[in-house]
């Protein structure tokens, strides 16, 4: 077994989930705080207009993000269940074709990305004052997305394994560049979108070529080696039948989000997309331990079912979401309590205030419901139902997160008072249906192996 794995099949349950959660929240707030950076600089040195363009442009950027996310959480349940079943060549095998498909995936994408980029831009009614913003933001992430990509399937890889302490250590390498390059190219040169995103773009590089050194000096279960680039059709069809799900949920979920900045941007104009791109970035914090506390879910249930340790993980998902949840309570009270002040440093514009606030004030449920959605999701996601998910997550866009917010927000003209009401409809939608799943008992039933 090398240094990057570790069985999280035995031991005392909590202590186990605290441990391997702890690193990968770490690193999801790292990961967070950078792309706070970004805005935070750009809104004190550059204003709205940048502001928006680079809340639209990372948008698109993030839906790509997610759906590359969503097919490593295929591979990590499969490598995860691999170990706990140990069966160490099949691991081998589903890190190869991972890296393999994502790879060509990547380049694929990007190409395709640059070709479309601005008719998305145009189709998301992007403001007019912040489409050049968006497009150089968009143009220059867009030829970065080997190296996004390439940080999030090696993460993924490593907490399938049980190593969720590396990913920690390079996110950090990453924040660190992107903070760095943010003053020099945003406060320092002027550049505005353009400079965040190079500077988002660098530090990815030099996070995911720090990581690829790192696995290549302490026996990595693959070797990078050109002849080591290889897909196996079996392991291929289990990755897309275990991940394909996860990102068209993730993508769905994504493409809502775009739907309802969409909506925003009709509604209020520059100083609408500039406020509601702040509450994403405290967004990006505020989901966080639901998110992080719901994959280490997955991983550490999945190697338990592989393990056939069915109550083991049953107990996993209890205690975590009780964490999640306790975490997540705080962060309501914040967002209701103080978040006008939270929005004083990236900008001070009144209208960019006024708009902020309307919106977080309803968005900001969703938190206390959050917990259950991807914890009891995380579950689920362990055994290899991803299909279910998958379903969940789309009836709950498609039918209550978007509707909603275009009734409320534009029919009843609530504002972004009503937007801000999609969110919290669509968990509330997503809870009922993992209850019936819960209760009908299908869950039980290992899809992976």
């Amino acid at each position: 077994m090398s240094s990057f794995e570790k069985n999280l099949s035995e031991g005392n349950v909590a202590k186990q989930l605290i441990l391997f959660s702890l690193p990968f929240l770490a690193s999801n707030i790292i990961q967070s705080l950078y792309s706070v950076a970004d805005m935070l600089i750009v809104g004190r040195f550059s204003g709205t207009t940048s502001m928006s363009g680079v809340n639209l442009g990372s948008q698109v950027t993030l839906i790509l993000t997610n759906i590359v996310v969503g097919l490593c959480a295929g591979g990590t349940v499969l490598i995860a269940q691999y170990l706990g079943a140990k069966r160490r060549k099949d691991m081998q095998e589903t890190t190869a074709t991972l890296l393999t498909t994502l790879t060509m995936a990547a380049i694929a994408i990007t190409v395709l990305m640059l070709i479309l980029k601005k008719p998305i831009l145009h189709l998301i009614q992007t403001p007019a004052e912040s489409f050049a913003e968006a497009d150089r933001y968009l143009t220059v992430t867009v030829l970065g997305l080997i190296f996004i990509f390439g940080y999030n399937v090696f993460s993924a890889v490593m907490r399938g394994m049980g190593d969720s302490k590396r990913p920690l250590y390079f996110v950090l390498i990453a924040c660190i560049t992107n903070v760095v390059l943010d003053l020099v190219l945003v406060a320092g040169l002027k550049m505005g979108a353009l400079g965040a995103a190079i500077a988002t773009v660098f530090s990815q590089a030099v996070s995911m070529i720090t990581c690829i050194v790192v696995m290549i000096r302490n026996d990595f279960v693959f070797d990078f080696k050109p002849s080591s680039f290889i897909i196996k059709k079996e392991k291929a069809v289990k990755i897309l039948k275990l991940g394909t799900p996860t990102a068209i949920q993730n993508g769905i979920t994504s493409i809502s989000f775009m739907i309802i900045t969409t909506l925003v941007n009709v509604i209020g104009g520059v100083n609408a997309s500039a406020a509601v791109g702040v509450v994403a970035k405290f967004n990006s914090f505020a989901v966080l331990p639901a998110v992080a506390m719901g994959a280490s879910i997955s991983t550490m249930c999945a190697q338990n079912i592989g393990a056939g340790k069915w109550d083991r993980a049953v107990k996993t998902c209890k205690i975590g979401t009780v964490i999640a949840f306790c975490i997540s309570g705080c962060i309501f009270i914040v967002a209701q309590t103080s978040f006008e002040h939270i929005l004083r440093l990236f900008n001070d514009e009144p209208e960019m205030l006024k708009y902020g606030v309307q919106y977080i004030r309803t968005f900001s449920f969703d938190y206390l419901l959050m917990p259950f959605v991807f914890c009891i999701n995380g579950l689920f996601t362990g055994a290899g139902h991803t299909a279910f998910s998958m379903v969940n997550n789309m009836l709950s866009a498609i039918i209550l997160r978007v509707p909603v917010a275009v009734i409320f927000g534009l029919v009843l003209n609530f504002g972004l008072t009503g937007v801000g009401l999609g969110g919290p409809m669509a968990s509330v939608g997503a809870i009922i249906l993992i209850v019936v799943f819960l209760i009908s008992g299908r869950w039980k039933e290992n899809k992976a192996l």
